[in-house]
Order: structure tokens, then C-alpha cells, then sequence
């Protein structure tokens, strides 16, 4: 038995899950995933690494599917509910799954799909309780989930975790953020992205905590809960910070100051997915005298790097390698560089790296230099702890010579009193190479380029500011939250 599921006997009459205005103990987790693994095995033994692709909303049936999958010897393929139906195809062909479960919402779009690709196709509606199958022992060397890159620059990649990363990834985090059984967090995040799925939701089970989910996401209903004082953690990615202030910032007097006053009883606010603006977590500091935490992770090694639960939290960086996680930083030739004060890419080893890219070995190869994985993210080790200066295929541009971080630009940017949100890309220039390029989202009707490039001079050379403005109502995101930068692009006339 996997040690997660092994772990909620322990709990049994503690709340797992809230949803749908419903309370849900361990061990009601515990038999719901038990009886649904019995309907998915239909009669086998063990699915031996069978992949179950599921289209589930964030809900308790979401995560007893999950188990039950794991519980039945199966991969676990988390589908995205917001997705077109032509990348839940991609997914579900991809993956060569041999099961889809879905809720009747769903069943009409993907029927077709089931039957065209020769897939049983499982309603959650029909799963029942009456039958209890023996289930199997589950190695934790076993693929245990598959979760598909966002596939900026590529068609996404399918990554392939073990039972045995995600444990490890599980107790790193539940060590460094001090989770404990009477922990309660509100999840709003995807639950097809490892930030959903391990940091808050598997974190929490793990420690015996309560994870609550929302339909869907609401600012004012994310302020109530926030504020109620029954939650001791929140995560989120840094759009809906953006969210969560704009709707502070509409409130009234005596609201903001219930609202900043209730927010006070977290114990631990969390930021990641994206480059938090220092701008915003100095506003958010401001609102709730939180210092939000920032870490760094993707889906091939879950977190890796974490400022400090109780020590300093440096603003614009992620701190430190996590328990038992290896950092290195090197140049392009693969010398380690980390005390030069030089950029370079941030590498990792530890039990927290993935097992392989799904069919896909020369990409599994051509991810390693020297047994590192190579993140392709930027960063410098800078008096004591990382700062990430962006992806090199996206945030870090290539001008005359320079390599200039997206994200720094995009840092004082949002520093302007008329600026709300703001993406700087490179875009393509005969004489340099590339050009800084930045997008503006204000907080007022206009704002002269003339003044701005002017007021930028007094924080960066002039080789970061950017040639080329244009000001949109909003800017190009996936689902979560992340700046589609490639897509960017297309709305600058070249």
C-alpha cells in the first residue's frame, strides 16, 4: 500500500475534504477510493501501470478517483476542465489510456472520443459501493501519474512521476512549511499541475490536514474564506494575488479592514508558478502583513528551492535547495558557477526528479547533463540565496551582446503608479538579435511612452528598457495564470 493511502488510517474520523458545502473524513476517503478501485480493476488484478485518464472538477470525487487509480496499480492521468477538446485528445492519445472516467457533464463531448479510440469509457455516476475487489501491492519504484508540460514551445511532454517521487516531494514540503494535522487550506488551483495536486492537496493528506475547494474561482468568496479565520495555509499563483487586491482595493473602509484583520490568522501564505512582482507582494504585505513565501518548481522535479518559513524571505528570490534536493548552477559548457556572482542554469538532482518523459526517451536523454536535470531556468546565486531571472527559452533576452532578464524589467515596471500588470519579451531585430518589447495592462486610460522610458532610466541601463510598447485590456495566460509569452508576441507588429 502506498504510504499516502496507508497514512489516512491514521486519521479516520478527521475531515480530508470540503466540498460542495460537505464535510468528507479519511476514512469515507479511504472507502470511496477503496469501492471505485474495485469498479476500475473490473475483475483484474491490477492494472499493471494501465493509464486512467480522469476529467473531474476540483471536488472529493476528484480525489478519490485519484486514489483509487493509485490503489488499483494504475497511472494517474489528471485531465484539465478548462482545456479544449482537442487537447484533452492530445492527452488521452498521447498517454495510449486504456480507461477515461468522467461525470455526465463531460460524457457527451468525450463519448465520441471513447468510442473512436477503442476506450472504456466510465461514468462517476455509475460508480457504485456494492462491490470490494482485493486490491494490489503497489511497488514505489511503480509510475504512479502523468502530468503534460504546458507546452509553450513544444507539444507538450508527458511527465512520469513514481510513487517514490511523490513521496519524497510530499515529505520535503510537509518538513520545510511545518504542515500539521490541524492544518486547513482552500485550494483553487488546477488540479491537473503539480502545484494543485502536491503542494496543497497531497500535502495536506498526507499531514492529516483539510483541504477545502471552491466550484470555482470568486474573489470575494476567496476573501471570505481567507479572512474566516478557519484556514491556517493558502497557495497561490500570482494572478490571483493581483485578483485578490483588486477586489481589497474596491472595498470599502470598514471592509478592507475586516478583510486584512481576518487574513492575519494564516499562519503560512504561499506564491509560485510564476515570477511574483515585488510590487505585488509589497502590496500584499501591505494588506495583510504577510510576507508571501516564494519557492521554485516545475513539473519534472516538483519544488526544489524555498525561502524560509520561519527566516528571511527575500523578496524577488526562492531561496534554498529543499531537504534532501541538490542544487547547481552552471554555465553552458557545465561549469559549476554558482559563487561567481554569474548567471546560469539552475540543475537538480535528488528523489524529487521525475522518471522519464512519456515515449519519449531522447527527450528523457537530452533533459540530463552529467546526471542533472537541466531546468532551462535562469537564476543567480546572489549573497546567500537564488534569484530566478526566467526562462532562457522566454524571459531572457538576447540584445546586442546582452543577456537581459525579462523579469527584472517586468519588476520596475509594476513599480509605476499607472501601470497594473505588465510582460516584456525580446522580439526578433536584424541589427540586435532581439529588442526589449513590453506589454502594459494600466491602471489608468494612458500614459505618455516619452515619460515612461524617462522614468525607467532612473532604475535601469539603457540597454533594459524597452523600444517597443503597446497596451492591451489583458495579457494572454494558460490556465494557470502563466504569461503565454510565444503568444505574446504575435501582437507586436515586427
Amino acid at each position: 500500500m502506498i504510504e499516502l493511502v496507508k497514512k489516512a488510517f491514521n486519521y479516520s474520523k478527521r475531515t480530508a475534504i470540503i466540498s460542495n458545502q460537505s464535510e468528507h473524513t479519511f476514512d469515507q476517503l479511504l472507502s470511496k477510493s477503496e469501492s471505485i478501485a474495485s469498479c476500475i480493476l473490473d475483475g483484474q488484478e491490477d492494472l499493471l501501470g494501465g493509464r486512467v485518464v480522469f476529467l473531474i472538477p476540483p471536488s472529493f470525487k476528484y480525489v478519490a478517483i485519484q486514489w483509487a487509480i493509485w490503489r488499483a496499480g494504475g497511472i494517474a492521468v489528471p485531465l484539465c476542465t478548462l482545456h479544449p477538446l482537442p487537447s484533452l485528445k492530445y492527452v488521452i492519445e498521447d498517454s495510449e489510456a486504456s480507461i477515461l472516467i468522467v461525470t455526465k457533464a463531460y460524457k457527451e463531448s468525450l463519448e465520441p472520443l471513447s468510442k473512436q479510440l477503442n476506450i472504456r469509457l466510465i461514468l462517476v455516476e455509475d460508480l457504485t459501493d456494492s462491490y470490494l475487489a482485493e486490491l494490489p501491492n503497489i511497488s514505489m519504484e511503480r509510475r504512479a501519474m502523468i502530468l503534460y508540460t504546458s507546452g509553450t514551445t513544444s507539444k507538450p511532454k508527458g511527465v512520469v512521476t513514481t510513487h517514490k517521487n511523490i513521496q519524497f516531494q510530499i515529505e520535503s514540503l510537509v518538513k520545510a512549511w511545518k504542515w500539521e494535522s490541524n492544518d486547513r487550506i482552500l485550494n483553487i488551483l488546477p488540479l491537473h499541475h503539480i502545484h494543485g495536486i502536491i503542494n496543497v492537496l497531497c500535502c495536506a493528506l498526507w499531514a492529516g490536514a483539510s483541504c477545502e475547494f471552491l466550484p470555482k474561482f470568486d474573489s470575494k468568496k476567496v476573501w471570505d474564506k481567507i479572512s474566516s479565520g478557519q484556514l491556517t495555509l493558502f497557495m497561490a499563483v500570482p494572478t490571483i494575488y493581483f485578483k485578490l487586491i483588486d477586489f481589497w482595493e474596491s472595498s470599502s473602509k470598514k471592509q478592507k479592514t475586516t478583510l486584512s484583520e481576518g487574513v492575519k490568522k494564516l499562519r503560512l501564505m504561499v506564491s509560485g508558478s510564476a515570477a511574483l512582482p515585488i510590487s505585488v507582494l509589497e502590496k500584499w504585505k501591505d494588506i495583510t502583513s504577510h510576507i508571501l513565501l516564494e519557492r521554485y518548481g516545475m513539473t519534472e522535479i516538483g519544488m526544489a528551492l524555498s525561502n524560509s518559513y520561519k527566516g528571511e524571505r527575500r523578496p524577488g528570490h526562492v531561496g534554498l535547495p529543499l531537504p534532501g534536493v541538490q542544487i547547481r548552477l552552471v554555465d553552458t559548457f557545465g561549469n559549476d558557477i554558482r559563487n561567481t556572482g554569474n548567471p546560469g542554469e539552475i540543475q537538480i538532482k535528488g528523489p524529487n526528479v521525475f522518471k522519464e518523459y512519456w515515449k519519449k526517451p531522447k527527450a528523457t536523454i537530452d533533459s540530463y547533463q552529467d546526471g542533472w536535470f537541466k531546468s532551462g531556468d535562469i537564476a543567480v546565486f546572489n549573497k546567500g540565496m537564488y534569484k530566478i531571472l526566467g526562462r532562457d527559452s522566454v524571459d531572457i533576452i538576447k540584445s546586442g551582446g546582452y543577456k537581459i532578464s525579462a523579469l527584472e524589467i517586468e519588476d520596475v515596471l509594476c513599480r509605476h503608479s499607472k501601470i497594473k500588470e505588465c510582460a516584456v519579451i525580446g522580439i526578433p531585430d536584424k541589427e540586435w538579435g532581439e529588442v526589449v518589447a513590453a506589454s502594459l495592462i494600466l491602471s489608468e486610460k494612458n500614459i505618455d511612452f516619452i515619460d515612461l522610458k524617462l522614468w525607467l532610466k532612473e532604475f535601469l541601463p539603457s540597454y533594459k528598457i524597452p523600444r517597443k510598447f503597446i497596451i492591451q485590456e489583458e495579457l494572454p495566460r494558460n490556465t494557470l495564470g502563466k504569461v503565454t509569452k510565444n503568444v505574446l508576441k504575435n501582437s507586436f507588429e515586427l
